[in-house]
C-alpha cells in the first residue's frame, strides 16, 4: 500500500481522541482546532472523560470524516497545541 493509500472509504464517520491536563476548558480547546478542519460537528458528538484521578481529561469529537488529508490537518493541529499531550 503507498502512502497515500488509505484503508477508510471516505465520506465517513471518524473518532478523534484527545488527551491533556484536566483544566475547564480543555474540550473547548480540542473542539476549536478540531472546527478549523471541519464545518459541522453535531450535537452529542463531544463526550469527555476523566482520568481516574482527575488528572488527566480526554476529549472524543466524532465527525464526518471527508480526506485523509483532513484528518492529517487535524491531527497535526491537535498535536502541535501545547495542551493537548496525547491525539489518537
Amino acid at each position: 500500500m503507498s502512502e497515500t493509500e488509505t484503508l477508510l472509504e471516505f465520506p465517513c464517520q471518524f473518532p478523534i481522541k484527545a488527551m491533556g491536563k484536566s483544566r475547564d476548558d480543555f474540550d473547548a480547546i480540542v473542539v476549536e482546532i478540531i472546527r478549523r478542519h471541519v464545518s459541522d460537528i453535531r450535537e452529542g458528538a463531544v463526550t469527555t472523560r476523566p482520568s481516574r484521578a482527575g488528572t488527566y481529561t480526554s476529549v472524543t469529537v466524532v465527525i464526518e470524516a471527508t480526506s485523509r488529508e483532513q484528518l492529517d490537518a487535524i491531527y497535526q493541529g491537535l498535536t502541535d497545541s501545547p495542551d493537548v499531550l496525547v491525539a489518537l
